[in-house]
């Protein structure tokens, strides 16, 4: 395991046991829904080790609020996890990682994204049959439910969480909201077996302009569930990077928020362009060095397929 990882299971092992000790991990809603939907994408966790600079920058950014929990381990130490909401409602949570006893040379800081699944035990032997690993076996975090962090079968991290009152409804995403979740994937086709067999996924490729060869991997894979997108799949674009991953929040506008990003101590990773499957993207870096895309959207263009 790389040291990336080492602490990354370090954060989880100890908010499990946080949660276990004091207080209970919040649900994904603020209410319960009783609906499962395997899948789907229920939450996001960013680990930084700048929690003042990522508030400010994603609070100017895109107008999120945020509500800081204590969770205490034993009498001396404790883990500060933060909730973020957008206009009230909860949309991802935040751990400050500055207070591990860590290599500062190892940067952990990224998005993580927690997949529903209906039985997380199941769910972690399939992962392992076919060929993932498993970091932090299933875990409860109380009200939130059971957790395991884990990566596929190409070195892609993520989380997995068996929700113990149900995942959040399927909603219109607004301005400054998750948008969607890709996976740029070295194997697109052997991803999408992989992830067809931790939920039922079908898997349509969309945007192909000329699949005359066959060459499927040209397109862009889309996994939906009962006829709903869940998450995208496409070919690693960036040489040497490893599979990741990556998290979009719908904007009106890239430039313009891309315009304040380095007076907010972010970085500009990718200008403002248009993207060969529609809209305009581009892609930015938080004050700790983790990346999240921005990306415009049409949901009336995007369910015509253009």
């Amino acid at each position: 395991m790389s040291d990336m990882l080492k602490f990354i299971t370090v954060v989880f092992a100890g908010l499990a046991l946080a949660a276990c000790v004091s207080v209970n991990m919040p649900p994904v809603t603020d209410a319960p829904t009783g609906a499962y939907l395997a899948g789907k994408v229920v939450w996001h966790d960013l680990l930084t080790d700048e929690p003042e600079a990522s508030r400010r920058f994603y609070g100017e950014l895109f107008g999120w609020e945020f509500e800081e929990l204590g969770l205490r381990v034993g009498t001396f130490r404790s883990i500060n996890y933060t909730l973020i909401r957008h206009h009230g409602r909860l949309i991802g949570g935040m751990v400050d990682t500055s207070r591990l006893n860590r290599d500062r040379e190892v940067d952990i800081s990224q998005w993580i994204v927690l997949l529903s699944v209906e039985d997380i035990d199941q769910a972690v032997a399939t992962l392992s049959e076919a060929g993932g690993t498993v970091f932090t076996p299933p875990t409860d975090l109380a009200d939130r439910g059971r957790i395991a962090v884990v990566a596929d079968a190409q070195g892609a991290l993520f989380s997995m969480l068996q929700t113990r009152d149900g995942d959040p409804a399927d909603t219109v995403p607004g301005i400054g909201d998750f948008l969607w979740d890709e996976l740029w994937a070295a194997d697109v086709e052997q991803a999408t077996v992989f992830y067809q067999r931790l939920a039922n996924y079908d898997a349509e490729n969309r945007f192909v302009e000329d699949d005359s060869a066959g060459d499927q991997s040209s397109g862009y894979r889309v996994l939906s569930t009962n006829g709903t997108p869940r998450v995208g799949i496409l070919a690693n674009p960036v040489e040497g990077l490893q599979p990741v991953w990556v998290t979009y929040i719908r904007v009106e506008d890239p430039a313009a928020v891309t315009a304040k990003v380095n007076a907010l101590g972010g970085q500009i990773l990718l200008d403002a362009q248009q993207r060969d499957i529609g809209g305009r993207v581009a892609l930015i870096a938080g004050p700790s060095g983790e990346g999240i895309a921005l990306q415009t959207w049409d949901p009336e263009a995007l369910s015509a397929g253009d």
